[in-house]
């Protein structure tokens, strides 16, 4: 049985029909990657998984538990959490305060803690700044803290969302490193992300979206060497 399946999924915002019978599945373990174009629909189905929307049509489940009527914060104590595109941390707050507010559905103070040095050893530029206010970290300390605010609520699902948007090659780099080490220490990661080639050079599988439909679903190996996939987006003719 799959971690996650999403089942012929409609997401509409108000008329629009932005997800347009959505199916895809991550088993426990996998990075998996969606791949496509500005507007493709990647962002709404992380949305709609994590509960932000709710799909008109289709079902979502998380071992075999439908979760698709459930609102986020019911979803996020299952077990799945979203660093969302554009970072979006709390910026009056501290990168303390941030992280807190990541494990904000939890009560295991021993947990949370030991959590909590996990992500400062995943991302030691946050340690550094601990007690500094959020909205004047750097671009690439703001990606490191929202991803390690999804951390602290203890996941077995990992939602990224864009993580290389905006960064110098160098923090591409390193982002994608501890994107793999996450997953090494046992955490399962969809990864939405324009940069195609770093995507599928981590991901196991990946799924290309056109307009709202999967219209490939592949290896990553294998989506590499897809003349479609290499011409759209990776650049190379």
């Amino acid at each position: 049985m799959a971690l996650l399946e999403v089942k012929d999924i409609h997401t509409y915002y108000g008329a629009i029909h932005a997800l347009k019978g959505i199916s895809i599945h991550v088993d426990e373990g996998e990075i998996v990657t969606l791949i496509g174009a500005n507007g493709a629909g990647k962002s709404t189905t992380l949305n709609t998984i994590c509960g932000i929307l709710h799909p008109g049509e289709g079902t979502i489940t998380l071992d075999g538990q439908p979760i698709h009527e459930l609102p986020a914060h019911e979803i996020v104590m299952r077990g799945v959490s979203q660093a969302p595109e554009g970072r979006r941390v709390f910026g009056r707050l501290t990168v303390i305060e941030n992280l807190e507010m990541g494990a904000y559905a939890r009560s295991d103070k021993a947990g949370i803690a030991r959590d909590m040095e996990r992500v400062f050893a995943l991302f030691p530029r946050l340690k550094e700044r601990a007690k500094q206010v959020a909205g004047t970290l750097s671009g690439g300390e703001q990606q490191m803290l929202s991803i390690g605010r999804a951390l602290m609520a203890n996941p077995r699902l990992l939602l990224l969302d864009e993580p290389s948007m905006g960064l110098s090659p160098i923090l591409v780099e390193a982002i994608f490193d501890t994107i793999r080490q996450i997953n090494s220490q046992g955490t399962t990661v969809l990864l939405v992300e324009q940069n195609a080639l770093m995507a599928l050079s981590i991901a196991s599988r990946g799924y290309v979206l056109q307009t709202g439909e999967i219209v490939l679903h592949d290896t990553a190996a294998a989506l590499q060497e897809n003349e479609m996939v290499r011409k759209a987006y990776l650049g190379i003719e």
